[in-house]
């Protein structure tokens, strides 16, 4: 078995680029949770959490959701810390246990570009989502000059919010 790459990376994940980067983030994506209280997140591919905290108080429920079960528990210590009790943390490889489980809101936060089969997981997010509820991915932009056997190089923008 391959070691995961995150699992060598957790305990230095949160560097204040990548805090930073989640803040723009957050800051756009708690635009479109608002009014949802009594809504449920799924933070799929969530690492540290960085994105995901912050949109706690703006839902009724958190699920933070990853394969890698170091930076699980670190969102583990960060909810303990914040004392927050809408808030659970899942390992998964994206296609197995939470499959019996619904979102009203996935959030898929850079995470797109290191699956190789991204027509599979998006037919997965289909199947998890409630009826009329939104999907929302944040990836990088197409970008020709990268080239990895293991990542995408990007996507084409939409900015878009996509419902069920």
């Amino acid at each position: 078995m391959e070691p995961n790459v995150f699992d060598q990376l957790a305990n230095h994940y949160d560097t204040p680029e990548r805090k930073e980067l989640a803040q723009i983030i957050a800051s756009e994506i708690q635009k479109e949770c608002r009014n949802s209280h009594s809504k449920t997140l799924f933070d799929y591919g969530c690492g540290t959490g960085l994105v995901g905290l912050s949109l706690t108080s703006l839902v009724g429920h958190v699920s933070f959701i990853d394969s890698s079960a170091p930076m699980l528990g670190i969102v583990r210590e960060k909810i303990k810390n914040l004392n927050l009790t809408n808030a659970e943390v899942i390992h998964s490889n994206f296609l197995g246990s939470s499959r019996n489980k619904k979102a009203d809101i996935l959030l898929v936060s850079l995470v797109l570009l290191h699956i190789p089969d991204t027509k599979k997981i998006l037919n997965f997010f289909y199947e998890i989502l409630n009826p009329n509820e939104k999907l929302m991915i944040v990836d990088f932009d197409k970008n020709k000059k990268i080239n990895h056997p293991k990542v995408h190089n990007g996507f084409r923008s939409r900015n878009k919010i996509l419902t069920k």
